[in-house]
């Protein structure tokens, strides 16, 4: 039987990489549900675009169990987070980040995602491909230059324009 998956987006998303995961998820009879990284489920994409997702990251936090994987669907995550690290909506997301890898559930993400696998410890000694400006923030794994990697549990694409690399052995993790 298929895993089931929580795909967090952030506000503003990449499209192009929510929507690799997305498609992949679907054309192969993967179960997933979106959730927004924001107070409601309404964000924007990069290039403008407003998209409905499914529901909040406060309404996955506590339902952690119901779920196999997550990915993290990156795109102005770092400085949004940055200028709003505090907001009840980044609380959570860590905590449901750092739920799923002490449950050592599947960890799936691109570009920053591996910055914020790390900052909750999840990627401790793990190698680890995030997008080059992030490499010097990675302090408890090994960020490599590699296009992606696949270490244990945790699935890393350096950018977007790698995600497709990395979805096969996903897809074939997720069956």
């Amino acid at each position: 039987m298929a895993k089931k998956v929580a795909v967090l987006a952030v506000n503003p998303v990449n499209g192009f990489g929510l929507f690799q995961y997305l498609e992949g998820f679907f054309e192969n009879g993967i179960s997933y549900k979106t959730f927004a990284v924001a107070d409601n489920k309404e964000i924007k994409a990069n290039s403008g675009i407003t998209l409905f997702v499914d529901d909040v990251i406060a309404n996955l936090k506590g339902h952690e169990d119901e779920y196999d994987a997550l990915v993290f669907g990156c795109g102005d995550a770092i400085p949004q987070y940055g200028e709003n690290a505090g907001k009840s909506y980044n609380q959570d997301m860590l905590a449901v980040i750092k739920t799923f890898a002490d449950k050592g559930k599947l960890l799936i993400g691109h570009c920053a995602a591996g910055m914020m696998f790390d900052s909750v410890e999840a990627i401790n000694g793990k190698k680890i491909a995030v997008h080059p400006l992030a490499k010097p923030a990675i302090k408890n794994g090994v960020a490599t230059d590699e296009k992606f990697e696949i270490d244990g549990n945790i699935y890393t694409a350096q950018t977007e324009n790698t995600i497709w690399m990395m979805m096969p052995e996903v897809l074939k993790a997720l069956k």
